[in-house]
């Protein structure tokens, strides 16, 4: 559940703190006064969409965060998966600056927007004030089923895999049966290419290798001016170092024995001697290698000379080339056999679309007997909103080919009136009839899935009078099994509450703000007396709005 909500400099909300129950929560407040304000902070810290306009004028952050109380497994293992925090409290923030710049976190632990949507849709479900406009698109009434079903969640990545590797063998096919035979001046064209590059022998790397010597071989009489100097200052010339360094040796070598130091000195004197007579000897062999390059820097240049040439037409790099080569070889392979080839693909994908067809038919079965408990269960729910003689069907039409969803054509139907012919809700249902349909779907799911926060932000649109009363008496019911979250104009969802808080919108002359508090006693039974009457709240709306508070305890007490 959803234990605590923390809104700082989110529009125009300076900052609130909720602390919310169990059971049925019902926010309540006049038009504008920041309800629905309040929600789209909620969105945004699951990962919602954020714009600037959403970000306050009291500072340069928006912050909101989330405090949950959950003990699902999938959960947990999620957070371990990711190296968060495993715990029975979970708390989701984001925070968002005046750039736009946006940073998530779960148990304090910074993440990325994808993981925090993965964990937030298993922790709350949000129905928003347009949400029930989605049932006028199909596709939305095969992901209602869908989620339904484990099984099916669990096929459907299966499916989108096999087509998308059929949709691969068959664009292979159609290429190659649309490009047909190469002619004779194509594959000859080809043949001389592989053959050019073959003669080469390249290897990966050499061009590095080649180049990197070619720009000491190039230097070759710079390198050798500056070795035969170093040579006549280390040992060929008059007062070299080598000469300096024996007649130093020499030197101390009449005073060895008389005192250790001196003998430690002469010591490191004769190392110094030998690595000076090795350094010479080196530079000596190189000098002689240099003075017989011309030949090697001859071979070298030729040779880059050969890879730049098939590097300009080719390829950047030699794996690249080489690459090219590949692919070459195996078009003159694949038309040197042609038909054969083309069989060979037209096998690939007949055996990738068998495959496909084959999930798709399993597919398709936990469809329809998903379909079949699905629509029981909605008719029965709707039943309790005022649709007395609601029969609710989800029909499963078939496509002419599969696709990344299998063969089905999910639609929704639904006739309301005993004798009448069910029809498709894409025509036949009002605004009023689309928002019981979804909170009917919504509690289904609800009874069935491991969501325990349900948020309606006013799932009252198009309702009223007995209608009114059988949705409040329904998410009463419903908030006895997940925690409920209202935003509501409709006393009887209010009266219905087990946690009632307050909108309201104040304005000193400089600044308006939102501000939200709880009701107690005597403030619930004003408002439910404002909500039912409007400005003028009298003595007998109060009585009224009384007596509603206390039918609506009695009915919760029955449940």
């Amino acid at each position: 559940m959803l234990n605590s909500l923390h809104v700082k400099n989110f529009a125009i909300i300076d900052e609130v703190w909720i602390d919310l129950k169990k059971g049925f929560n019902v926010l309540s407040g006049e038009t504008g006064a920041g309800k629905s304000i309040l929600i789209g902070s909620v969105l945004a810290a699951l990962g919602g969409r954020f714009s600037k306009d959403m970000l306050g004028s009291r500072g340069d952050y928006s912050l909101v965060e989330l405090e949950f109380e959950s003990d699902n497994e999938e959960i947990k293992k999620l957070l371990s998966d990711n190296d968060l925090e495993v715990s029975d409290e979970i708390i989701i923030s984001r925070r968002i600056s005046e750039s736009g710049r946006s940073v998530c976190r779960i148990n304090g632990e910074t993440v990325s927007a994808s993981l925090l949507k993965s964990i937030a849709g298993k922790l709350i479900d949000v129905f928003g004030q347009h949400e029930h406009h989605s049932l006028l698109s199909k596709p939305s009434h095969r992901r209602i089923v869908d989620g339904f079903s484990e099984e099916i969640m669990k096929l459907l990545p299966e499916v989108a895999n096999a087509y998308k590797e059929y949709d691969i063998a068959a664009g292979k096919y159609h290429d190659a049966s649309v490009s047909g035979k190469m002619s004779e001046r194509e594959l000859d064209l080809l043949k001389y290419e592989l053959q050019e590059i073959e003669a080469t022998a390249l290897k990966p790397g050499e061009d590095d290798i080649l180049e990197e010597r070619f720009r000491v071989l190039s230097s070759a009489e710079k390198l050798q001016n500056a070795l035969s100097g170093a040579l006549t200052k280390l040992c060929d010339g008059y007062g070299s170092a080598e000469v300096q360094l024996c007649d130093s040796i020499k030197a101390l070598s009449k005073v060895t024995g008389i005192d250790g130091n001196i003998d430690d000195i002469s010591n490191r004197l004769d190392i110094l001697s030998a690595e000076l007579s090795g350094i010479a000897s080196e530079l000596r062999d190189y000098e002689a290698e240099l003075s017989e390059s011309g030949m090697e820097f001859e071979e070298v240049s030729a040779r880059l000379d050969i890879i730049n040439r098939l590097k300009s037409k080719y390829g950047r790099r030699i794996e690249d080339i080489l690459e090219y080569a590949e692919n070459v070889a195996a078009r003159i392979e694949k038309n040197d056999d042609y038909e054969l080839y083309l069989e060979n693909l037209l096998k690939e994908k007949n055996f990738k679309y068998e495959k496909l067809c084959e999930l798709s038919e399993k597919l398709s079965e936990l469809r329809k007997s998903t379909g079949l408990i699905l629509a029981d269960n909605i008719s029965k729910a709707m039943k309790e909103l005022n649709f007395e003689h609601a029969v609710f069907e989800v029909r499963i039409g078939r496509k002419d080919a599969p696709d990344e969803f299998g063969f089905d054509d999910v639609e929704f139907y639904l006739s309301t009136n005993v004798g009448e012919a069910s029809k498709s809700i894409l025509s036949c249902a009002s605004g009023g009839e689309l928002s019981r349909i979804m909170l009917a779907i919504k509690s289904v799911i609800a009874d069935g899935g491991s969501i325990n926060t349900l948020i309606f932000d006013e799932i009252d649109v198009g309702i009223s009078g007995r209608t009114a009363q059988k949705v409040a008496e329904k998410i009463a019911r419903l908030s006895r099994s997940s925690q409920i979250i209202c935003i509501t104009h409709l006393p009887q969802l209010a009266a219905m509450a087990d946690m009632h808080f307050l909108i309201e919108k104040h304005n000193d002359g400089e600044k308006t703000s939102t501000d939200i508090h709880p009701l107690y006693d005597e403030d619930i039974i004003k408002e439910l007396g404002r909500m039912l009457s409007g400005a003028l709240v009298t003595s007998s709306v109060l009585e009224n709005a009384r007596e509603m508070k206390q039918l609506a305890t009695d009915y919760k007490n029955n449940l």
